[in-house]
């Protein structure tokens, strides 16, 4: 194909499911800074004038898990009724309980070589070279489009925005160079006293146009508010589930995924740093100008360090043999539970940071799988330097 549109989306911060992903990822960092040993796996439901979260929780640290979530939904911004969900007013209900013990023999283990996943399972990386930050196109004006939904918020820009909103671009590409923005939708929760005509001249002028710039021309379709009204949002209007935006957190359905989320996971968990170590290979791969575009599947079986298999696809873009950068990241990257997290230092307390507006293509310190540092080491192994 010549031509084609792919589309990806985005949720804020202020998205039911995106309410429970960051309060998971909220007591998992808490948990952290405590004891960086903490082994957590939490599930939040969120739902009108309520949030109940469940999990498995081994830890030597104790935390108020109630001013956790009150905390986290105040900063999101449910800060009054007005808005259907008020951290002060709604009911906390926990159901939290050890890790099995026949997980932890696979998984407790003081030998990085032997310490074995917590799960079986498969995960992915991807990365292209069609952005700066080495992710598919649409999948970034997405992101960028709702966290500014969140910041003319925040900032007062436009007031009268709830904190619940949606983005959805699709990108026309021509011979497999990006075309043009050929249509963009804007859902926004909004206060019932703003009229819906400025409503969607405010969003296209202060939130769309700046976002999208040249890419933007006047055939490129707009839909704000499609169905007229969006006064009742957050969990009041839709129940919200941890991991139920995982494509938004990944690649935007471009790159394949292997189904487990990531928040509310500590990185023993390979579905969380498994995908962070296949992100960081597959860009540094794509940034080695080895490819043009890399995928990387590797899979494990709970309670083994090392992985069953890798499998890299650079459909038909690579400048050197398959075979050869496969060979060279087994070489030259971690792929065994510990030595990923040691590698990419992750018992650190950042993951509320990663709950929304999506985990990969971010330029933040702590994105530690966002480094292009093995570009050399891999150009080198390859005998290209």
């Amino acid at each position: 194909m010549t031509k084609r549109i792919i589309t990806s989306e985005s949720v804020t911060e202020g998205h039911p499911d995106k309410v429970c992903d960051l309060i998971s990822d909220s007591i998992l960092d808490e948990l952290l800074k405590k004891d960086i040993d903490s082994h957590v796996a939490v599930e939040t439901l969120a739902t009108r004038g309520m949030v109940l979260v469940a999990g498995e929780v081994t830890s030597n640290a104790y935390i108020d898990v109630q001013k956790v979530i009150r905390d986290t939904i105040k900063k999101i911004g449910y800060d009054n009724s007005e808005k259907g969900f008020d951290y002060d007013s709604i009911a906390v209900l926990t159901a939290i309980h050890p890790q099995s013990s026949d997980i932890a023999l696979g998984v407790n283990k003081k030998n990085e070589d032997e310490q074995g996943a917590g799960d079986q399972g498969m995960v992915y990386g991807y990365a292209t070279d069609e952005t700066k930050e080495m992710m598919p196109l649409p999948t970034i004006i997405a992101h960028k489009l709702a966290m500014r939904l969140a910041y003319v918020r925040k900032k007062g820009i436009l007031p009268y925005l709830g904190p619940d909103g949606k983005s959805e671009v699709a990108v026309e590409y021509d011979n497999d160079k990006v075309k043009r923005v050929h249509s963009v939708v804007i859902a926004c929760q909004h206060s019932s006293r703003v009229e819906m005509k400025k409503l969607r001249k405010d969003v296209e002028q202060k939130v769309i146009k700046p976002v999208l710039g040249k890419l933007m021309d006047k055939n490129t379709e707009v839909y704000i508010n499609a169905t007229g009204r969006f006064t009742i949002g957050g969990p009041a209007a839709d129940t919200g589930l941890t991991g139920r935006k995982i494509i938004v957190d990944t690649y935007g359905g471009i790159g394949r995924h292997g189904g487990g989320a990531f928040s509310g996971k500590d990185p023993s968990k390979v579905d969380r740093s498994g995908a962070y170590m296949a992100r960081y290979i597959a860009k540094n791969i794509v940034a080695a100008k080895l490819a043009k575009k890399c995928e990387i599947e590797i899979a494990y079986a709970i309670g083994m360090a090392k992985p069953l298999g890798i499998y890299i696809d650079t459909f038909g873009t690579s400048t050197v043999d398959e075979e050869r950068i496969a060979e060279a990241v087994e070489a030259l990257f971690p792929l065994s539970p510990a030595k990923i997290i040691k590698k990419l230092d992750l018992k650190r307390p950042i993951y509320h940071k990663t709950a929304a507006y999506g985990h990969f293509g971010r330029n933040d310190p702590d994105f530690s799988w966002e480094k292009t540092d093995m570009v050399k080491p891999l150009r080198e192994y390859l005998g290209l330097d």
